[in-house]
């Protein structure tokens, strides 16, 4: 493919790429960044990818993992900070939040990025579940499950009730 070629390529991936972006990281500036990272990151593995026709998500596994990537390096951050006692004290949802809660939108914006992720991906972008499964590598069936439990995130959430805290079982 020739520099022109791959310029327009990845040009027409951009509003979809940023759209995706600005949903998971709920901030346009930072939203601009991670795709411009991901986009290098492309750049710089192009003759690495493995199926010429699936451009599209290629560029959203990337812009996925830079997000989550940068999500570990915060809390690593913030870790040490804590540590060291400079961390930032925890805040509470305000009222409004809570009120807000109530709007789709809202929902899916406080539903956990892997369940957004899934979401946006299927019912925003368009991609099929095999897509999405070649995106996050798993099986085609783990992708159905995890989006059925997304939609019912979702749902309990748009009818007003908070999002439950994830569990983590420790030995």
């Amino acid at each position: 493919m020739s520099p022109h070629e791959l310029d327009q390529a990845l040009r027409e991936q951009l509003p979809s790429l940023r759209r995706f972006a600005r949903w998971l990281a709920r901030d346009p500036h930072a939203a601009d960044d991670l795709v411009q990272s991901a986009l290098e990151r492309a750049i710089a593995g192009w003759g690495q990818r493995r199926d010429e026709a699936a451009l599209r998500p290629w560029l959203f596994s990337i812009l996925y993992r830079q997000f989550l990537d940068g999500q570990r390096r915060a809390q690593r951050y913030a870790g040490l900070l804590a540590r060291i006692g400079l961390g930032a004290a925890e805040s509470q949802p305000s009222a409004e939040r809570e009120f807000m809660a109530r709007s789709a939108l809202e929902a899916l914006r406080q539903l956990p990025v892997e369940q957004r992720s899934l979401l946006l991906w299927v019912s925003v972008e368009g991609l099929s579940y095999q897509e999405v499964a070649d995106i996050l590598e798993v099986p085609i069936g783990t992708v159905m499950s995890r989006l059925s439990r997304a939609r019912q995130a979702l749902r309990r959430l748009s009818e007003g009730e908070t999002a439950a805290p994830p569990l983590r079982l420790l030995k």
